[in-house]
């Protein structure tokens, strides 16, 4: 992670804070082996690498598992009701902008019942930053099939297979004009924290997918990735401006034919480094990302890292200079204006 200053209108601490000071006495009520524990600790680790002051920092969620997050970080938090977190986060963030303000969500509960709240969210690209724990699972409620479980998943509402296709995260998200997508997995944590120090930096919404394992409900849904044996072969780690290689010898790589991405190796064929598409995050036209976005293995790689961080102007800053503008205008400079412009009449 470079340490640097991340946005000028956070306060930024006078003293340098530790993963400690953001470990909350709560006790941590997730399951043993849960992935949510991993993203716990990486949000620790981060906070003082941003250099906020703690007071500055606010997370809010709606219901699920994840959603207990603001309870177990020591700072400011608000635990809303399901899917309406994006809803409370984005009056919080346009009331105060000096908060940093983190969003903890789940597949169920931003995709499902907070669906509308999350496109609308991203295309309006106010200055939050939004975590999506992704297990394919309703874990809170004991096994359910959410808006992410695969077709056929056998589940407690689907016992004979889910007939209903899946959302991939990173597609609705760049559909919803999305200007930062970033995808990490709970067995990862120094990939997390990196991707949450970038979304940090990223001046708009950023949405991080983190595939996450339910061991009760939908334990190894992710295994086929997560597994140390096979994860260099069936993941790609994206870096802007790095050529897209993976593989444990990278001597594998991405290239556009045609109208497709398509695997190669290096060697075969005639294929070389300079055949290897060089990642581009900054690219302002979104189809590359989107394609990257959409890899599933085995025909690709699983992308993880930071796929898309466009810079487009915000919500926070066009609303702040349509005031300011009316304001220069508007004859009306304070209440006594108000109360006698236009029509006016004296009661006897």
């Amino acid at each position: 992670m470079n340490e640097q200053i991340i946005n000028n209108t956070i306060p930024k601490s006078a003293v340098p804070l530790t993963p400690e000071d953001f470990v909350s006495t709560e006790m941590v009520r997730w399951c043993p082996g849960c992935g949510n524990h991993s993203i716990l600790k990486s949000m620790e680790k981060v906070f003082p690498v941003i250099g906020y002051k703690k007071e500055n920092y606010v997370l809010v969620s709606g219901i699920g598992c994840s959603s207990r997050f603001p309870y177990y970080v020591n700072t400011y938090g608000f635990h809303g009701i399901h899917g309406r977190a994006t809803a409370i986060a984005s009056g919080v963030k346009i009331s105060n902008p000096t908060l940093s303000t983190w969003i903890i969500t789940g597949d169920g509960d931003s995709m499902a019942i907070g669906g509308n709240h999350f496109i609308h969210l991203i295309r309006r690209n106010i200055d939050v930053n939004l975590l999506l724990f992704n297990n394919q699972i309703y874990g809170l409620t004991k096994g359910q099939y959410s808006p992410t479980s695969p077709l056929g998943a056998i589940t407690k509402t689907s016992p004979y297979g889910t007939i209903e296709h899946p959302f991939t995260p990173g597609e609705l998200v760049l559909g919803a004009e999305g200007t930062f997508f970033a995808r990490g997995i709970d067995v990862l944590p120094k990939l997390l924290t990196d991707i949450m120090f970038e979304a940090a930096r990223h001046d708009g919404t950023s949405v991080v997918e983190v595939l996450q394992n339910c061991v009760i409900f939908n334990d190894g849904a992710y295994e086929y990735i997560a597994n140390r044996q096979h994860r260099d072969d069936r993941t790609i780690l994206l870096e802007h401006g790095k050529p897209m290689l993976f593989g444990k010898n990278k001597d594998k790589g991405l290239r556009w034919n045609l109208n497709s991405l398509e695997v190669i190796t290096l060697g075969e064929n005639g294929m070389g480094i300079n055949d290897v598409l060089v990642h581009d995050a900054h690219n302002p036209d979104p189809g590359l990302h989107l394609s990257l976005a959409k890899m599933n293995w085995p025909e690709y790689p699983v992308a993880l890292g930071v796929i898309r961080a466009a810079k487009f102007p915000t919500y926070d800053d066009l609303m702040e200079e349509q005031i300011r503008k009316i304001k220069a205008k508007s004859p009306i400079k304070c209440m006594d204006d108000l109360l006698n412009s236009g029509d006016t009449w004296e009661v006897e």
